[in-house]
């Protein structure tokens, strides 16, 4: 069974709520899923996934949330070489900070390109001027995301 981890930066909770809400549509898409709290880079590279998923809110001014930090740093300095990685993210922000709206996913998608892993799909950014309930955004994005990258393996 092919394996999806998804990498949660979170402040207040929201990007893990996304994460555990879209969790059972991959799951029925055939694999197995691992929600990472504390994610490092050991969870990307040691023991790699078929296919992960960023799923990131920014705070401050484009910040990334503390339990992330670690693991940006550890892409930054080693420069692991992602080449095989397979990633989608979901950026979390608010438009009212401007130019640093969805700035840590933008960041995280550039820095993972950057290695040489492949973003399947568009990036999706959730606005919370616009959206009360991230996953309202989030659950339709993984649907289509499943069917257009044919990700479907069950």
């Amino acid at each position: 069974m092919p394996t999806l981890k998804i990498f949660v930066g979170t402040m207040y909770g929201g990007a893990l709520d996304v994460a555990e809400q879209i969790t059972p549509l991959f799951e029925q898409a055939g694999y197995r899923v691992t929600v990472l709290e504390q994610p490092s880079l050991a969870d990307l590279v040691e023991e790699a996934p078929d296919l992960a998923l960023f799923c990131v809110s920014t705070t401050g001014s484009g910040d990334f949330p503390g339990n992330i930090v670690p693991l940006v740093r550890e892409l930054e300095e080693q420069s692991p070489g992602l080449v095989d990685l397979r990633y989608g993210v979901i950026a979390l922000g608010d438009s009212s900070y401007g130019d640093t709206f969805c700035g840590a996913g933008r960041y995280l998608d550039a820095l993972l390109a950057d290695q040489g892993a492949s973003r399947l799909g568009e990036r999706l950014e959730i606005d919370a001027m616009e959206t009360f309930m991230a996953d309202d955004a989030a659950l339709p994005w993984a649907e289509a995301w499943i069917a257009e990258q044919q990700l479907q393996v069950a």
